[in-house]
């Protein structure tokens, strides 16, 4: 029996990972993480860093990638909620600048797994979200890239209304970044 549901999505090699959840009077306990299991569900990558981030409410953080050594993660929230949201970036995908966004929160305790070539970025629904997230490569400053949050050819839905957000909170670097035609993929689906 696996302890993970795959859930696939609408752009091919990204899935909605369902851990299974036990619950008792004290609380609850889940893996979050199983090279074993995940294996078995088609899943290979060798995760060699975890990063934890907070945010606020109403922060944008992204959307972000590597052009060299770019990686696959495994995104889940620990505290909180986030809308978290990824472009395909793969120039030869049939879903390339297609974008797909799912809640993550500490209530449903879903994860999202992001292959290589696509850009990640989150909006924090509460205040104090927390993020923990695998990476497949280290971080490398010198090759990070991003694509600005608002690019109107990809036209994310932020669901702004729905979350009672009128300002998002966007850092100045995350504000600098350049729009999808402005940039030359190098980011293939088939190797």
């Amino acid at each position: 029996m696996n302890k993970f549901k795959l859930i696939t999505c609408n752009i091919n090699g990204l899935y909605i990972i369902e851990p299974d959840v036990y619950y008792d009077n004290r609380g609850y306990f889940l893996e979050s993480y199983n090279k074993r299991e995940f294996e078995n569900l088609g899943i290979n990558t060798n995760f060699i860093q975890d990063n934890h981030s907070s945010s606020i409410y109403g922060v944008i953080r992204g959307l972000h990638f590597q052009i060299i050594n770019p990686q696959e993660k495994l995104v889940r929230v620990i505290r909180g909620k986030a809308l978290n949201v990824v472009v395909d970036l793969r120039i030869d995908s049939p879903t390339y600048s297609r974008w797909f966004g799912l809640e993550l929160s500490e209530e449903n305790k879903l994860m999202l797994y992001i292959p290589a070539g696509f850009a990640n970025g989150f909006l924090s629904l509460s205040d104090n979200t927390e993020i923990n997230y695998k990476v497949s490569t280290y971080y490398d400053k010198e090759n990070e890239r991003g694509i600005i949050w608002n690019d109107p050819d990809i036209n994310i839905d932020w669901q702004f209304e729905k979350y009672n957000i009128k300002n998002p909170i966007i850092n100045d670097k995350d504000l600098g970044l350049p729009k999808l035609k402005d940039f030359i993929s190098p980011f293939k689906a088939n190797k």
